[in-house]
């Protein structure tokens, strides 16, 4: 039954595709179409990299490893859409011209923070392998870190899109609030389990 389960996760995580895929075939987008593409991968992207934080804390609460084994793929996903969610303000919203956007990126803190965001989410996938994880070794630990990072800039980036502190991203906040909690108290728990 566990060699399903990868695949059945694949499968669900395709989730945001199917939903904006149906909106468009049925015209459902609503008055802004390109704005509703652009927040739809952005918001799926932030929820990719929170169930990619919280497999760890499931692993200990749960004390099993099979959480770790979707880890790797999640945070795939979470590059896909957070690429999908930047390609469609590139490609849809600015129709790939580059002098205002770069404008946009220097002059306008939401967008160059969700830029920042996306740039640091590239060494991850692109170390993300078997081989990558046993050439890097310790390194990789460190480098792997700045999903922290990653995931503060993604939240900032929400807020300050939405001028100010609105529900969803109030409840995005709350959210890497209590995952960053949890890896605080499982590392106090790791050095005082070491010191014994």
């Amino acid at each position: 039954m566990k060699n399903y389960f990868k695949p059945a996760v694949f499968l669900i995580s395709l989730w945001p595709i199917y939903i904006i895929s149906y909106q468009i075939f049925y015209n459902e987008l609503g008055p802004e179409p390109v704005d509703r593409i652009i927040n739809h991968f952005g918001e799926w992207t932030l929820i990719f990299i929170f169930i990619t934080l919280s497999m760890s804390p499931l692993k200990k609460i749960t004390k099993s490893s099979e959480w770790i084994k979707f880890r790797r793929m999640l945070g795939l996903f979470a590059f896909f859409y957070a690429s999908i969610h930047m390609l469609s303000y590139v490609g849809l919203d600015y129709r790939f011209d580059f002098e205002p956007l770069i404008d946009d990126v220097l002059k306008k803190k939401f967008v160059f923070i969700g830029f920042s965001a996306w740039l640091l989410l590239i060494p991850l996938a692109l170390t993300s392998s078997d081989k990558m994880v046993r050439l890097l070794k310790h390194n990789w630990k460190k480098l792997h870190k700045l999903i922290y990072v990653i995931s503060i800039f993604g939240v900032l980036h929400f807020i300050w899109l939405s001028k100010t502190i609105y529900f969803k991203p109030l409840i995005f906040l709350i959210i890497l609030i209590v995952l960053l909690l949890f890896r605080i108290k499982f590392n106090k728990s790791s050095i005082i389990s070491n010191k014994n």
